[in-house]
């Protein structure tokens, strides 16, 4: 099973890449330019704030308190998905106040405000789990190994860009 769930992985991460290649390019340079970057994960997407603020690498300039953001400042948002009322609560907010940002979280749905409200969207293209069980159904629901893909994707972007300028 194990190796199953790794090939059903790779895939994943390779569909990630492909798909969402110039998004990966468009989010970056937005949280390029930030003075500040505000990293907010709804449920187990608290896991990828840790990564940006505790991690072995921490992504520089990252906050999590999103309440003191700025126009000046970009946030990068993840959720597990496009539907989520707090995602999308908080969304409206930085639109309100002017604050561009990066939403992550899969699309299930072809009219996502989410996706609509965000500067940049990263389809997470998980809608399901990779393995099949004797049933039917799917199990095996990576969200957060996704979004930890997707954020250093973009961390190492960003990370090529600055280092441009420096």
């Amino acid at each position: 099973m194990l190796k199953m769930f790794t090939t059903q992985l790779t895939g994943l991460f390779k569909r990630l890449e492909e798909k969402e290649e110039f998004s990966f390019e468009d989010g970056a340079r937005l949280l390029a330019q930030a003075q500040n970057i505000y990293v907010v994960g709804f449920k187990e997407m608290k896991g990828v704030e840790f990564e940006a603020l505790e991690g072995a690498e921490p992504l520089k300039g990252a906050l999590t308190n999103v309440e003191s953001a700025t126009s000046a400042d970009r946030v990068l948002l993840f959720t597990r998905q496009s539907d989520d009322q707090e995602a999308v609560e908080l969304a409206d907010k930085l639109v309100e106040k002017e604050i561009p940002f990066v939403a992550v979280s899969t699309s299930i749905s072809e009219e996502s405000k989410l996706e609509e409200l965000a500067d940049v969207y990263i389809n997470l293209q998980l809608k399901k789990g990779l393995l099949p069980d004797d049933f039917g159904n799917r199990y095996g629901y990576p969200s957060s190994m996704a979004a930890l893909y997707v954020y250093y994707g973009l961390k190492f972007t960003i990370d090529e860009i600055l280092a441009e300028y420096e």
